[in-house]
């Protein structure tokens, strides 16, 4: 039996559940990924075999591929929360890793585009972690 993996949005309209195993999972900091989310790279799971099923909240979905490439994000329309995206050709399945509610095994094969990365996403292990929001 294929493992199943669910996940959702924040706003919780959007809800799906991915039957079957991920095989890689990036971290790209390509420019456009930071894009996406806003942040210092993307967390991606991929998956070419993986089945994907919207629970709740497909026609909640919109998606966004950037003119002439293969870069696409699909997004809740009510929170804005990443969700998955199926390649146009339908060959691969593409997971955010922050939309997934279930616990995963894999963990990060490789950061991605690193020579894109931001100026400021260097050396970030030295600055300090806080369990919480800062006093």
């Amino acid at each position: 039996m294929p493992a199943i993996t669910s996940g959702s949005c924040q706003c919780g309209a959007v809800q799906f559940q991915v039957s079957g195993e991920f095989e890689a999972f990036f971290l790209c900091h390509c420019q456009r990924c930071r894009k996406d989310t806003g942040s210092a790279h993307a967390a991606n799971l991929f998956s070419a075999t993986a089945k994907l099923n919207w629970v709740s909240g497909r026609e909640s979905i919109r998606s966004y591929r950037v003119p002439e490439s293969r870069h696409e994000k699909s997004f809740c329309v009510t929170c804005g929360s990443a969700v998955p995206t199926v390649s146009a050709e339908g060959s691969l399945l593409v997971v955010p890793a922050g939309s997934l509610d279930s616990t995963i095994d894999i963990r990060p094969n490789a950061h991605i585009c690193c020579s894109s990365r931001a100026e400021w996403d260097e050396g970030l292990e030295t600055i300090p972690k806080l369990d919480g929001l800062p006093g």
